[in-house]
């Protein structure tokens, strides 16, 4: 029986793989587990839930809630929020616990269940380990010891959730955005509402697109992870750039005002030079993954900036940021962390502080994000395949020994199996975009012959 946590929580086709059973049990185990039900005699422990708009949200939310309410937490319903505002709304209530219902840039048939402990900060695989081992011994005919009467948890709708979450990212901004046009697509999820309040607020013009969710139609044809409708809408209506959230809205990617996409990695690159530039890059060092492009690494070094990378994943990230004391991390896809005002990667507060920099320097957004070339980079998704072996296959590591001899020091190869998906990555960097296409389709042949 394979592990049910991930790189970012359980996640599954909703009522298949991820159903409301599981949904409530894992509520349960994580109540004892992180809000320690029943160890304080006297203790009242308070959970924060949210979603994004998914269909399936509303009754995957019913079951932990019943699970919380269950064991005796009460619990604090915030609705349809991003999943950094959960994050946030846990530390800031002082709450033992939060939940987020989301399965982020997935397709609408996958759901997802994420717990933040106390402080609204992400699990250690330590934390997750234990829940899942509670849930499993529990789910073997181990009945739970269950409270009763007035000690049962209670559930209200925390309506002031949506407020104090746009105040807080209005908060943090060092300027306004008077004068910038920003084109916002909220994919549809949870910062279809948020996103343009938060840019409005502090002074921008807003243009929103897929900020219509239904329950169905998060991250279909919108979003992060389809920018041509971005592009369009940032030239039709002369803004000055636009920026796309995911369906959970802990991403943030960029479209500057000719229809060019600004990547996660050149969004790190423009806030890690203002902040430096306003002495606020701690250490003067940023982290970010072994995906991030080799020309962000170049002009990292270029402008005196240590980067520290690790493996893939923000939680890699946000770990070492933590270890360091270091101010920013990120990733290419657009998740970046500002470890003073947030505990893990937040696109709103991305995007503002985007903004805030257009506005302070006056300059386009492209002009800023041409701090760092992208090298052609090629990444191809090789799916049925065993992920799991990868590291194992003999026939695997010579293609990538002779792919990284062809490449030589102008290019790299990265092969990893996703955390979220059923899938293996491919990734090749080369200074020629003709041959990273190459040895890329080469590889993820050799993948599909050796791994299917």
């Amino acid at each position: 029986m394979g592990r049910l946590f991930g790189t970012d929580g359980v996640r599954g086709v909703a009522n298949e793989g991820l159903t409301a059973e599981l949904a409530l049990g894992l509520s349960v185990a994580a109540a004892h587990v992180l809000a320690e039900v029943g160890s304080f005699e006297g203790h009242r422990p308070v959970a924060v839930v949210g979603r994004d708009p998914r269909a399936s949200g509303e009754f995957l939310e019913a079951a932990v809630v019943a699970g919380l309410a269950g064991a005796g937490v009460d619990v604090l319903r915030v609705g349809v929020l991003p999943t950094p505002a959960v994050a946030y709304l846990t530390g800031s209530l002082g709450a033992d616990l939060g939940v987020m219902l989301s399965a982020s840039h997935n397709p609408m048939p996958d759901n997802g269940i994420k717990f933040f402990a106390q402080g609204g900060h992400k699990l250690a695989d330590e934390l997750e380990d234990r829940i899942e081992a509670l849930y499993r011994e529990h789910g073997t005919g181990q009945p739970w010891v269950r409270p009763t009467g007035a000690d049962v948890g209670r559930v209200r709708d925390y309506d002031e959730g949506f407020d104090n979450y746009v105040a807080h990212l209005i908060g943090v901004l060092p300027n306004r955005l008077d004068g910038l046009k920003i084109v916002i697509d909220g994919a549809n999820g949870a910062a279809s509402r948020v996103s343009p309040e938060a840019f409005a607020r502090a002074g921008a013009e807003v243009v929103t697109i897929g900020a219509d969710p239904d329950g169905l139609n998060i991250n279909d044809g919108c979003g992060s992870t389809h920018l041509d409708g971005l592009r369009a809408a940032v030239v039709e209506h002369e803004a000055d750039f636009g920026v796309a959230h995911d369906g959970d809205a802990d991403r943030c990617l960029a479209v500057d005002a000719r229809g060019g996409t600004v990547d996660g990695d050149q969004i790190l690159a423009v806030l890690a030079v203002g902040m430096r530039d306003a002495g606020r890059l701690r250490k003067d060092t940023v982290v970010a993954t072994v995906m991030s492009n080799l020309g962000f690494k170049l002009a990292m070094g270029r402008e005196g900036i240590e980067l520290l990378q690790t493996a893939v994943g923000d939680r890699y990230v946000l770990e070492e940021m933590k270890r360091g004391g270091y101010a920013l991390g990120g990733e290419q896809s657009g998740h970046v962390i500002a470890l003073d005002h947030a505990t893990t990667g937040d696109g709103t507060l991305t995007g503002l502080m985007l903004a805030a920099r257009v506005a302070e320097t006056g300059k386009p957004l492209a002009e800023l994000a041409s701090v760092m070339d992208r090298l052609p980079q090629v990444l191809i998704n090789v799916r049925d395949v065993d992920k799991s072996r990868v590291e194992t296959s003999g026939e695997l590591a010579a293609a990538v020994t002779e792919a990284e001899r062809e490449l030589g020091e102008t290019g790299r190869v990265l092969l990893r199996s996703s955390g979220t998906e059923p899938l293996v990555r491919v990734m090749v960097e080369a200074a020629d975009s003709e041959q990273a296409e190459s040895v890329a389709n080469r590889l993820a042949d050799v993948v599909k012959s050796s791994l299917g």
